[in-house]
């Protein structure tokens, strides 16, 4: 394995890469956006942002899926969460996120049944070992996720555990792209597509952007020369001026991705519109699960209607997942807002881009 870590982190490579990058590069501004956390870690851990020319800016999207997660759905979590004889499950970042007035960890705090998972797996277990229990699963994340909790729910179908259930703010990335592009409110020139993503879904997905808005898409792996040799491939197509969608990340990502994972995620999920923390609501970017699956939808089970959401006072969150802003623009950024005690969803997770700024950027530098 250090075998193949150390072939994408080879110097020689990587100062080929980057002086082909600058020769290459048109002397106009170019304004990439990549749309995955871990890649926004990639770029700032080894400072490619540096290696790369002066005119060509990196600018991190809403790839962290607890970032993106809005206050009312960690408000209605925390509602069912203070009902009698239910337990709450979920991913280890979502237990800290803060919703209006409280987060799942000080509710857990207080007496309230929150446990973490690793996998839904985890959570139907739990199920059945406490028949006498409500067991709620909270579902995030994007198309990368999404199967692994669908296989959750169409097993407990099967298996008529009548006790599980998922409240779900699954999100599908291409749409959140098209919401940025229709906004306006930032020029981008090409897109650095998530390779855990497209790992499911294949490149396809993305083809639209390339045909109707004329921005090219790469999809990249998560090592320095991966995101090195996709940014190259992006100056290449913006010199030809094509839209086009390319895959850099070929040993993971196929071009139609996991058909199987797909299918599973058909089976039980349905587009929806749903809102995105700071950007609104995006029409189809949603997964709401299907009518076959009702008996499995917190959201019906429950019917909890939770009070319209708040944000922290000067939080920016939003802002930062736009694009239009970076976390140092914050007034609360590292003062009264650290991984300790975050103030907003982007601190969270390690995928947020407060988080990696907080622990790989020098505001004075």
């Amino acid at each position: 394995m250090l075998k193949y870590i150390q072939e994408f982190r080879n110097p020689e490579l990587t100062t080929k890469i980057i002086h082909t990058i600058n020769r290459e590069c048109p002397t106009h501004p170019i304004k990439l956006m990549e749309v995955c956390g871990g890649h926004t870690i990639t770029i700032f851990k080894y400072g490619i942002q540096k290696l790369i020319p002066d005119n060509i800016k990196l600018i991190s999207g809403p790839g962290c899926p607890v970032c993106v997660t809005d206050n009312s759905f960690i408000d209605k979590a925390v509602k069912i969460a203070h009902l009698d004889n239910v337990i709450i499950t979920t991913f280890g970042d979502m237990i800290r996120v803060p919703g209006s007035t409280t987060s799942l960890q000080k509710e857990k705090g207080k007496g309230i049944d929150v446990r973490i998972c690793y996998s839904p797996m985890d959570a139907i277990k739990i199920a059945i070992d406490n028949p006498a229990k409500e067991v709620v699963f909270l579902g995030i994340g994007f198309e990368t996720t999404a199967p692994a909790v669908a296989a959750a729910i169409q097993y407990a179908f099967d298996n008529r555990i009548t006790n599980f259930s998922v409240l779900s703010a699954h999100k599908t990335m291409p749409y959140a792209m098209k919401g940025l592009l229709d906004s306006g409110e930032i020029d981008l020139n090409g897109f650095i597509c998530p390779g855990h993503v497209s790992t499911i879904t294949g490149i396809h997905i993305y083809d639209f952007i390339a045909e109707d808005y004329g921005i090219s898409c790469v999809v990249s792996g998560f090592e320095p020369l991966d995101m090195l040799q996709s940014i190259l491939m992006l100056v290449r197509l913006i010199n030809r001026k094509q839209g086009r969608v390319e895959n850099q990340y070929t040993r993971s990502v196929k071009e139609n991705g996991n058909p199987n994972a797909m299918q599973i995620m058909m089976d039980v999920f349905e587009e929806s519109d749903i809102n995105w923390r700071g950007i609104g609501i995006i029409p189809k970017s949603g997964l709401r699960i299907k009518n076959k699956y009702r008996d499995f939808d917190a959201d019906l089970k429950f019917d909890i209607v939770a009070e319209p959401a708040k944000e922290y006072p000067g939080c920016i969150c939003g802002d930062i997942m736009r694009g239009v802003k970076v976390p140092t623009d914050c007034k609360l950024f590292k003062k009264i807002c650290t991984p300790e005690d975050p103030k907003g969803a982007c601190m969270v997770s390690d995928e947020g881009a407060c988080a990696t700024y907080f622990k790989y950027v020098n505001p004075d530098s």
